[in-house]
């Protein structure tokens, strides 16, 4: 445990693996992603997707500190190359475009995986805040070839009218915060049940005192007890996926 949190702290502070963006096309559109590749041979490929506030430094420090543990790691952009709202008003409005064309959301994250996965290798679908909620959606939609699993952490977990998870999908993991005022414990309930009813095998970790978002660095609602157990739960989830 505590050669793990040593890791923890070397890998948020030092760019290991300092990766690159990468410019893909998707129907004529242009998106940027961030890409990070293992120093050895990989383990396997982890699609990571962002927050509201696009694709920032935070999910590249995410993406770098992944492919530190020899994963291959690609954070794709759902909103466009140079499209990374400031204000949050401008951020409520990119996601909304995306909820409300939930067809395009899965396609814009499986066009990011189709940019990188030549090899067809295990693929693990990850994201917070916005981006779990999108990872999930993806989840429902039972398409993506060697996909292995999903993860949310603090994301939207309700299922929208007309939806299901099936039986075949792939593992969940779930992290999310006991003081989360935007994603009740109420959602996690659900969630659970509908994963349980279908025989899908998960996870769902809540940690006391954690608010929305307690995973982003150096914000007020950052916990770092929270954010390190959940970082460390995850690893675990993954590496017996992969």
């Amino acid at each position: 445990m505590k050669l793990l949190c040593f890791l923890f702290f070397v890998l948020i502070s030092v760019n290991v693996n300092a990766g690159q963006k990468l410019t893909y096309s998707y129907n004529n559109e242009m998106f940027e992603g961030y890409l990070s590749n293992p120093k050895s041979q990989s383990k396997g490929l982890i699609i990571l997707i962002h927050d509201w506030d696009g694709l920032t430094k935070y999910e590249e420090k995410r993406t770098d500190m992944l492919s530190s543990l020899g994963y291959t790691v690609f954070a794709v952009d759902l909103y466009g190359k140079g499209n990374r709202p400031k204000e949050m008003k401008l951020r409520k409005a990119e996601t909304k475009k995306l909820y409300e064309n939930r067809t395009r959301m899965r396609e814009l994250i499986l066009a990011g995986i189709n940019e990188v996965n030549v090899k067809k290798q295990k693929t693990f679908v990850m994201g917070y805040c916005f981006g779990g909620s999108a990872a999930l959606e993806l989840a429902r939609s039972h398409k993506g070839e060697n996909i292995v699993g999903y993860a949310s952490f603090h994301g939207g977990l309700k299922t929208p009218q007309g939806q299901s998870y099936s039986a075949n999908t792939s593992p969940i993991f779930i992290a999310h915060g006991g003081a989360d005022k935007a994603v009740k414990l109420e959602d996690v309930f659900q969630i659970t049940n509908e994963l349980e009813k279908n025989k899908i095998t998960y996870e769902v970790n809540i940690y006391s005192g954690a608010p929305h978002a307690f995973t982003v660095f150096n914000s007020k609602r950052y916990r770092k007890d929270a954010d390190e157990k959940s970082w460390e739960a995850f690893l675990s989830f993954i590496d017996k996926k992969m």
